[in-house]
């Protein structure tokens, strides 16, 4: 009798259970929060001349609107990725899309710069818990294989797509309602993806009760924070100036004393083994390069549209659009062809396609047509991108032990932003020094089109880099 009764008691839990939630629902919060992400570092660009005339914010407070946003994001990457290892996906995903939801808000009620500028920098808080969250989260719900190859090309098509959308998105906001609604939309999407994600998101976590490395956190946040600010400075103070040094120098300082703190402490927060594994060293290496080449393409593709050629912020939108499809396209294409060449070759191939983009750019003329200074050329560069994209970061994902998957996520993320920061800083100095003040349609197309040589030069020793150091399969090799 007793077996019997203590059968019928344990049968309603086993019913009770919840079954989880579909795999695509998985990968299309993951991949709204990425989109969000991603969009709010460019939407804000074509709003700053409405942000600076309402709120009589100075030429360094606009710069900061900005600035605000991306050194947070860099600097508490890692730390996020880590803490969704530790306490929960699920839980940082939740904390970081309602952190960002609620800043959005802030930001877009804001009456005066202080208010915009706090608003963006716990906007970029948000994003640095809720980004490594969001692949986490893919890579747990789909096995390793074709499948997740597929989830991370949707992930990254996303992500490049809303970088790619910024530009249109914030014209048509701030030219049909105000710059206020490059901020407000991200109110009621956000509302619907947090409530998706509390509704269907299962809790997971692979911290296996460690504590988090106080000591590591706080010199890798500073770190990444300090040299993301030193970045910033380039644009107004050059390289050499004291404002610029000082921070670049002192962030180097800090995460090489993150590395040493590292190699002594138990239970680190990155684990310096990590970086031996060669599929995650490598894979990053090449998304570091990727983004100080590529990142620069919108900022540049932009200013030449609409400086040179004089198009609209909206029309200037509307001419990179196929180069935003492209991307996606490219992104969808390489789970397909890393079955048939393997990932390692996709990645170059991707690589090379963006180089040979990247140099029919740089021969653009003041006079240049869209049909071929701007629509062919973009779509070779962003095909390109969205190719070499998808398999870099299956690369990078596949080395992680699960209980550093989150680290990972926020390592991947990493890479890219501060090399596409420290990219476009270059960039931005080279253009300068070839235009030597010169602001006529011939002056700007001549620094423009020597940014493009420049990154083509960088994108064919990134293929070559990844040639040579990508393993030829996505299995865990040291």
């Amino acid at each position: 009798m007793e077996p019997m009764l203590e059968a019928a008691e344990t049968t309603p839990t086993v019913r009770r259970r919840t079954a989880p939630p579909p795999t695509w629902l998985v990968v299309a919060l993951a991949c709204a929060g990425q989109f969000l992400v991603v969009l709010d570092i460019s939407v804000v660009n074509v709003a700053l001349p409405s942000m600076r005339a309402d709120l009589a914010l100075s030429g360094s407070g606009l710069q900061w609107v900005v600035n605000a946003y991306t050194i947070a994001f860099a600097g508490f990457m890692l730390l996020g990725g880590r803490a969704g290892d530790l306490y929960g996906r699920k839980r940082m995903f939740l904390l970081g899309l309602g952190l960002f939801t609620l800043a959005s808000l802030g930001g877009g009620l804001a009456q005066e710069g202080w208010q915009l500028l706090l608003a963006r920098a716990v906007q970029g808080l948000g994003a640095a818990v809720l980004a490594p969250s969001t692949l986490t989260l893919l890579t747990a719900a789909v096995p390793e294989g074709a499948a997740r190859a597929r989830a991370i090309a949707t992930w990254t098509a996303v992500g490049a797509g809303g970088g790619a959308a910024g530009g249109l998105v914030g014209g048509v906001l701030v030219q049909g309602l105000s710059w206020r609604w490059v901020l407000l939309i991200n109110v009621p999407f956000g509302a619907v993806v947090l409530a998706g994600a509390v509704r269907w998101l299962v809790e997971g976590r692979a911290g296996d009760g460690r504590r988090l490395d106080l000591p590591g956190a706080l010199l890798v946040t500073a770190g990444l924070a300090t040299l993301a600010y030193g970045i910033s400075q380039t644009e107004a103070e050059g390289w050499t100036a004291a404002a610029t040094l000082v921070p670049l120098l002192a962030g180097l300082v800090l995460i090489g004393l993150f590395l040493a703190v590292e190699a002594r402490t138990a239970a680190p927060l990155m684990p310096l083994a990590l970086l031996r594994v060669r599929s995650v060293a490598s894979a990053n290496a090449a998304l570091f390069v990727s983004g100080a080449a590529m990142f620069c393409m919108w900022f540049f593709m932009t200013l030449y549209a609409q400086n040179v050629l004089g198009y609209s912020p909206l029309d200037a939108g509307l001419a990179l659009m196929p180069s935003s499809l492209a991307v996606v396209l490219g992104s969808k294409l390489a789970p397909r062809l890393m079955r048939a060449a393997g990932a390692r070759n996709v990645a170059v191939l991707g690589t090379l396609v963006a180089a040979a983009g990247f140099a029919w750019q740089s021969t653009m003329r003041a006079d240049g047509a869209y049909l071929t200074a701007i629509m062919v050329p973009g779509i070779l560069m962003m095909l390109g991108a969205g190719l070499a994209g998808t398999p870099l970061a299956s690369l990078a994902t596949s080395g992680a032990a699960p209980e550093d998957a989150g680290l990972v996520s926020g390592l991947i993320n990493t890479s890219r932003t501060m090399g596409g920061s420290l990219g476009l800083a270059i960039m931005a100095t080279i253009a300068a020094a070839r235009t030597a003040g010169r602001t006529t349609p011939v002056g700007l197309t001549e620094g423009y089109a020597l940014v493009f040589r420049t990154s083509t030069a960088m994108l064919l020793g990134g293929a070559l880099l990844m040639l040579v150091w990508l393993p030829r399969s996505t299995r865990k090799t040291r």
